[in-house]
């Protein structure tokens, strides 16, 4: 069998960049995802190959969607014990049905220890001096990538542009969230964490810090949503190389998307200065972490598909899911109806 760069190299020019499908209604575009509020009772979510870091768009890198896609399916079956998820169905590698919810407009980050590279990073705050993070009181004399005395939370708001560092006060201040709503969701967000920690240390990884975020069903049940312990939610290290490369000063092995990060830093990229050229190189090198990450958390080997028409085979299985539910196609049909 050929080498895993070689058996990726055709999906470089058979990427997911976006996608439209009429028949699930207008879609919306964030960083990564295409979302479809199809019905008042399922959105249909795909998960694209899209690259983003530094709040830009960059390029797309081979399979991405795929690997976040069915990896944080894995993690919210693994979650369901601890909160409710937002999943319904997922009808193809790339997508995911979900029911609606009352998002909280916060971004719940837990971290275990101090790193970072974005100017929103605990590293990149106590480097400059501060102590105080988030609420979270910070001792004098750590270093770089040392574990944090106990998992923090650090949240952050919810922007198209740029996240800001919040606090529990400020957040019952905004009416983000009530005191008995944020002790609900901070409970849930450590155990979550402590919960990822574990599954990761049992397969030789370190979750370093991760992002959840959350919302309120039609019952009023805080419920998990958008994605769960993805190289682009999550930082993972290898933990049998941590401790020798912490010892001596050298940035752990990751298996998640702060490689491209420090990538583009050791290019000269700062922010707001002119865009780096991605090679195709560096697009396989990061699609071959999020496929080990994938392997090594599962324990299974990544199903490489068919490079020949990705976006068909969506189309095809979405088609095929939605006239398996009755009650989702009448809904579909009519709104096409009311839009047409």
């Amino acid at each position: 069998m050929l080498p895993l760069p070689h058996r990726l190299t055709p999906f470089l020019r058979n990427d997911l960049d976006h996608t439209d499908f009429p028949f699930l209604g207008p879609v919306q575009r964030g960083k990564v995802r295409d979302i479809y509020r199809s019905s008042p009772d399922a959105w249909f979510i795909v998960t694209t190959d899209r690259q983003s870091a530094f709040d830009i768009s960059w390029c797309v890198i081979p399979l991405k969607g795929h690997v976040l896609n069915t990896l944080s399916a894995w993690w919210f079956r693994k979650a369901h014990d601890i909160l409710p998820t937002h999943i319904l169905a997922v009808p193809d590698p790339n997508v995911t049905v979900v029911k609606p919810l009352r998002m909280i407009h916060i971004e719940i980050v837990v971290r275990g220890y101090l790193t970072g590279s974005t100017p929103t990073s605990i590293w990149h705050h106590y480097s400059g001096g501060g102590r105080h993070f988030c609420g979270n009181p910070l001792p004098d004399g750590m270093i770089r990538n040392q574990p944090l005395p106990t998992a923090l939370i650090t949240p952050t708001t919810k922007s198209d542009a740029h996240d800001e560092l919040i606090d529990p006060t400020m957040i019952i201040e905004r009416s983000l969230a009530t005191q008995t709503q944020w002790e609900e969701i901070a409970d849930a967000a450590i155990r979550l964490f402590r919960h990822g920690q574990k599954v990761a240390a049992e397969r030789g990884l370190i979750l370093v810090d991760t992002k959840y975020e959350m919302g309120y069903d039609e019952q009023g049940n805080l419920t998990l949503a958008d994605e769960v312990h993805t190289p682009d939610s999550s930082r993972y290290w290898l933990a049998d190389t941590y401790r020798k490369r912490f010892q001596d000063g050298e940035e752990p092995e990751s298996l998640d998307k702060e490689f491209f990060r420090l990538w583009l830093k050791d290019q000269g990229y700062t922010q707001g200065g002119p865009k780096t050229i991605i090679t195709d190189d560096v697009r396989l090198q990061l699609a071959e972490k999020y496929i080990a990450l994938y392997e090594r958390m599962t324990g299974e080997p990544f199903p490489l598909p068919s490079p020949n028409d990705i976006l068909g085979r969506i189309e095809r299985n979405l088609r095929s899911f939605i006239r398996s539910s009755q009650t989702l196609s009448k809904c579909l049909s009519a709104s096409c109806a009311s839009d047409g």
